[in-house]
């Protein structure tokens, strides 16, 4: 992965030449581990004009477990604890005679960008923007193959839940054994919070489990994904409990599930990012549902949850190929519940098959 990490950062470093700039300092932590294998927490990456430094606050025992720094970086662990290692960083340019250093100013706080000054006051900051981000959006195989991996975990994990007896249970329990069940198979750990949502919850996005229980003929929706070597997931299902679907429900249901699938099969490279989000929203839309749908339909997944590309109806922008997005569609009812389907994709040409699903566990409404 060393050649992958230096190919990575001189991409970098060849916009931040094209604008001026001799040197970057990246700070965001997945930015960081992006470009330099790991992210020990309060690190920061300096490419400069010879060579390319990874600034640590502390000892290397800081960084994540399944990951390390490029060898080909010069590890620089501050001496004195309490250290800034981007200031520590900026000082470092400022030594190598820098003088104009691209900064992500989306990430930095006031009062660092004041520090840096107050180190180099000389030296003239330009933003990065979101180049290292707009560097993520394209995947390569090694990074599909750890998305692909987590994917497994988190089927596993919730198809061994399913086989289990859930009346009776709060949906915190249930969530708190689906996180342990992600980990027992292999995962660092969530990708981030686990929904479980029970009943008149149902369908709600981003619920925070609660102390209710589950209670036969509820709609139980989970939505749940593992973060593996640093790659993160998403799977998001709905099942009706103990019971027969009712007729309100299995309609519900496929009018989602309908509205997912047209999401998915327009995942296609050079379709526009609105295009996904118009397919699945006129499905429900034209049910009625237009003041109960969510503001996306979905996004993109890697080193965080929640990248770019965002595929919402002002979205600007084409899909590329081997770009992996969520695809998310939902309604909720007040009061009665409501229907969420999930799935992680990878943007495939047709002559490779389309779009690869790597969130298998069937979609058929289970009564469980």
């Amino acid at each position: 992965m060393s050649e992958v990490h230096a190919s990575r950062r001189a991409r970098l470093r060849e916009r931040c030449n094209a604008g001026g700039s001799q040197s970057a300092l990246v700070t965001r932590p997945a930015n960081v581990r992006y470009l330099a294998g790991a992210a020990p927490q309060g690190a920061a990456l300096l490419l400069g004009r010879g060579e390319d430094v990874l600034v640590c606050a502390g000892p290397p025992g800081d960084q994540p477990l399944d990951g390390r720094p490029d060898d080909a970086l010069r590890v620089h662990t501050l001496s004195h604890s309490g250290g800034d290692a981007v200031v520590a960083a900026a000082d470092l340019a400022q030594a190598a005679g820098v003088d104009a250093l691209a900064v992500e100013e989306h990430h930095l706080t006031v009062s660092r960008h004041r520090a840096i000054l107050s180190v180099a006051p000389r030296m003239r900051l330009a933003d990065l923007g979101g180049a290292v981000e707009q560097l993520r959006v394209v995947k390569d195989e090694e990074e599909i193959s750890c998305l692909r991996i987590g994917a497994e975990i988190a089927d596993q994990a919730l198809g061994e839940l399913l086989e289990s007896i859930l009346v009776g249970r709060t949906e915190r329990h249930l969530a708190l054994e689906l996180e342990r069940r992600l980990v027992d198979h292999g995962a660092d750990g969530p990708a981030f919070p686990t929904s479980v949502a029970t009943g008149p919850h149902a369908g709600r996005r981003g619920h925070r489990p609660t102390d209710r229980r589950v209670e036969e003929g509820d709609f139980l929706s989970v939505c749940l994904g593992a973060t593996y070597r640093g790659y993160r997931c998403e799977i998001g299902r709905t099942f009706v409990i103990g019971t027969s679907p009712a007729d309100w429900q299995i309609e519900l249901y496929d009018l989602v599930f309908a509205a997912q699938r047209a999401g998915r099969e327009s995942l296609t490279p050079g379709t526009p990012y609105r295009d996904v989000d118009r397919a699945a929203r006129q499905v429900l839309d034209s049910a009625g549902h237009a003041e109960r749908l969510l503001p996306l339909t979905g996004h993109g997944v890697g080193l965080e949850i929640d990248e770019d590309p965002q595929l919402t109806p002002a979205a600007m922008g084409k899909l590329d190929a081997c770009v992996p997005v969520t695809v998310e569609p939902g309604v909720h009812l007040p009061g009665r519940g409501g229907v969420r389907i999930d799935d992680t994709l990878v943007v495939r040409p047709e002559a490779d098959g389309g779009p690869e699903l790597l969130t298998i566990t069937t979609k058929e409404l289970l009564a469980l």
